[in-house]
């Protein structure tokens, strides 16, 4: 097992609501089963979650919406793979996508998600965690059925947002075309 290999992956960089969920995994044991969060059922997710947290190191870092909204999403991203590389000690970083966002020492896999299985359990631990808060929030904000569509831009949590207005946990930061007053609407 390769043990020097952290991978890094995210959840949430395209919601409108709830944090930025970042996650560092070093394995210390194959785990088999292991794919990209979005390819597998929720039920699928959760079984190898806890299968993930017993055998790995990881570190999984939480960036709320108003810090989003106050700093931009690169300064979100930049400050959780910062704080993963100072908390998981590894050879070698490895995050999903193409840019490292200007972090030295860590290197881009495009679909790594779905290629290496360190950044598929990174994968699934983000989601799984972010999932998860999101379920809570809805007991919290019942109105926006967050545990459906967890913070996503759908029609429904568009229409929800135009009947209820945005909560605590929006990223209101977002100019969602959607969102926006047309001429139509707003007169001359």
């Amino acid at each position: 097992m390769e043990m020097e290999i952290c991978g890094i992956d995210e959840a949430g960089r395209g919601c409108v609501a709830g944090p930025l969920v970042v996650a560092g995994c070093i394995l210390l044991k194959e785990i088999k089963g292991l794919n990209d969060s979005k390819k597998l059922t929720p039920k699928k997710r959760e079984e190898l979650f806890d299968k993930i947290k017993q055998n790995s190191i990881y570190h999984i870092v939480f960036v709320d919406n108003k810090t989003i909204d106050k700093k931009g999403l690169s300064f979100a991203i930049k400050y959780a793979l910062k704080e993963i590389k100072n908390t998981l000690k590894a050879k070698k970083y490895l995050f999903d996508g193409n840019t490292s966002f200007g972090i030295e020492g860590i290197e881009t896999v495009i679909k790594g998600d779905s290629k290496i299985k360190q950044i598929s359990a990174a994968s699934i631990l983000a989601k799984v965690s972010r999932d998860n808060f999101m379920i809570k929030m809805d007991k919290v904000y019942p109105q926006y059925n967050f545990k459906k569509h967890k913070g996503y831009i759908t029609k429904e949590h568009i229409s929800l947002i135009k009947k209820h207005g945005f909560c605590e946990i929006h990223r209101i930061s977002y100019k969602l075309k959607e969102l926006q007053p047309t001429l139509f609407e707003g007169g001359l």
